[in-house]
């Protein structure tokens, strides 16, 4: 009994005793049937939630319990409004958002009263400045890519990384492309495949291929070489990026469910409509570092020679190790490699996989960029970096350690009106970003966000060479590791140079020089052109 005066069952008690109350005042008056009505409601409920057998808490505290479920339903909001500290990055700290949001206003993005940092924090880092600064009259800086003089691209130090029509909304896409544009750099595809939204933003863009063979596939969903060939003609395609995975979940397949799969979506990746779409973890086309060199070639021959490159998660050392040699071995190069970090996002994958597979960005990019010197490659194949890379001082410490130029994907959703509500798989995204939903996607105007994902753009670029003229550079490319310092302890600091393995040039070919790593030294003799993997002999020598 006392469950009902003052316990579990009290919400649900009062609400039978009120609805018989009121159901003996209807007899006097007409008035109390409303209030009856309600209450016979709450009964009814109540009685559902006692005999549910599914839901423990339910069944124990009827009505009650479901203020639990609400709570729970609504505390993403309540922390990311009330409770979240400034600083707290659950990815992307408020701090962080405002200032993508600010720069996407065109508002400055400053900051009054000093740092909020703990600068004694064993994870801190910073950039060395210089008594002698430099002034950088042109900050339009530029990668060259590619071999073929009438084909190579100059890619901007910062793009759009690879999100595909499907996880974004058409204006979505269509804002971004028209960005890219409107403050000339690039705009990747992601593997949902060349869509009419990226065309008519009449954007740069690299076009990326994965494993399903998205717009480029025959009915059987094997790549279909004459497709390609006639949509990488279009002269908005300035590069072909291979996938070969992704940060967020390396290793695995994607799926799009059927209903998800409408019209549009089915003819622009080249699938049936309302059927499951599904990406395979690994490629069909090929099975060993010489095929994928061979398959890029051939993309590149189809391409009429635009630069194609690959796009990869660190995983197996010797994996990627297998791929520089086959370079050296064929003398077929990729034009560029993009490295992506554990730490990148997705619109949803497995929870193991995000946080727990695949190496994180800075420790992947140091060992590309010393492969590819040991091997004597540095200066042919250019390296982009993408993963939780945010503000201007991301972009300089990625760059000094050994990226090319950058690729961002969250900050420019950002940019576009994102305010990280992290649903982006349901299709109930409340920017209209990340749905398919007309009526949740009507909200974007595409020329207003289009400037401002070309302002996000344009006063990033700003910000590095502001970054860049306190150090004492005139372009991304002077910086190096030696720049960057980061504190491993309260009395201890040491350079990047000190704390990431070094690699002579070339010492992969002529075992001259220093080879501080351990993965290329011990995997370099043992890895061939033909096989990404071991042998099973080579295997359980290492483990004996």
């Amino acid at each position: 009994m006392g469950d009902f005066l003052f316990g579990r069952f009290t919400l649900w008690g009062t609400s039978i005793v009120f609805f018989i109350g009121s159901g003996a005042g209807s007899y006097f008056s007409h008035y109390f049937l409303i209030p009856a009505g309600l209450f016979l409601c709450l009964s009814l409920l109540g009685l559902i939630d006692f005999l549910n057998k599914d839901h423990p808490v339910l069944g124990n505290y009827p009505l009650v319990g479901r203020m639990r479920y609400l709570l729970e339903s609504i505390r993403p909001e309540l922390r990311q409004y009330f409770f979240e500290s400034d600083s707290d990055e659950l990815p992307f700290s408020r701090n962080q958002r405002a200032m993508v949001y600010q720069r996407a206003k065109d508002y400055q993005a400053k900051k009054s009263f000093g740092t909020e940092l703990n600068l004694y924090d064993e994870s801190y880092a910073w950039v060395n400045h210089s008594i002698s600064t430099t002034k950088i009259e042109d900050n339009n800086f530029r990668t060259t890519v590619g071999a073929k003089p009438d084909k190579q691209y100059a890619v901007s130090l910062l793009n759009i990384s690879g999100m595909s029509f499907g996880a974004l909304s058409p204006p979505a896409i269509h804002a971004l492309n028209a960005g890219a544009k409107i403050g000339g750099f690039a705009h990747n595809t992601g593997e949902g495949s060349l869509s009419e939204y990226h065309e008519a933003g009449g954007g740069d863009i690299i076009w990326q291929i994965s494993t399903g063979y998205f717009g480029c596939r025959k009915p059987d969903g094997s790549f279909d070489p004459d497709l390609f060939g006639e949509k990488a003609a279009s002269d908005q395609v300035k590069m072909i990026e291979i996938k070969l995975s992704q940060g967020a979940k390396p290793g695995h397949g994607g799926v799009l469910p059927g209903p998800k799969v409408n019209k549009e979506i089915a003819e622009t990746r080249g699938v049936p409509e309302g059927l499951t779409c599904e990406s395979p973890s690994s490629h069909s086309e090929f099975s060993s570092p010489r095929e994928l060199l061979e398959f890029a070639y051939r993309l590149k021959s189809l391409s009429g020679g635009k630069p194609v490159g690959i796009k990869l998660c660190i995983g197996h050392p010797w994996e990627f190790v297998a791929i520089v040699k086959a370079m050296v071995e064929t003398g077929q190069n990729c034009d560029f490699i993009t490295v992506d970090g554990s730490e990148g996002g997705t619109g949803a994958a497995p929870t193991e996989f995000s946080d727990n597979i695949g190496s994180p960005l800075r420790d992947a990019l140091v060992f590309v960029d010393n492969a590819l010197i040991g091997a004597g490659l540095r200066d042919k194949v250019k390296v982009a970096a993408s993963g939780k890379i945010i503000s201007s001082y991301d972009m300089l410490r990625i760059c000094a350690l050994g990226a090319d130029w950058i690729n961002m994907a969250r900050p420019f959703m950002f940019s576009l009106g994102c305010i990280q509500a992290k649903d982006c798989g349901s299709g109930r995204c409340p920017t209209g970003i990340t749905t398919q939903d007309p009526g949740r996607y009507r909200v974007l105007d595409i020329p207003s966000r289009a400037k401002r994902v070309a302002n996000f753009h344009r006063h990033s670029i700003e910000a590095v060479a502001e970054l860049m003229e306190s150090v004492g550079v005139h372009h991304p490319s002077e910086l190096n590791r030696r720049h960057i310092v980061r504190r491993l302890s309260a009395s201890e600091i040491k350079l990047a140079d000190q704390i990431y393995p070094k690699v002579s040039a070339n010492a992969l070919i002529t075992g001259e020089g220093r080879m501080d790593d351990p993965r290329l030294s011990v995997y370099w003799p043992l890895v061939t052109a033909d096989s990404f993997g071991l042998s099973e002999e080579i295997k359980a020598e290492l483990n004996s």
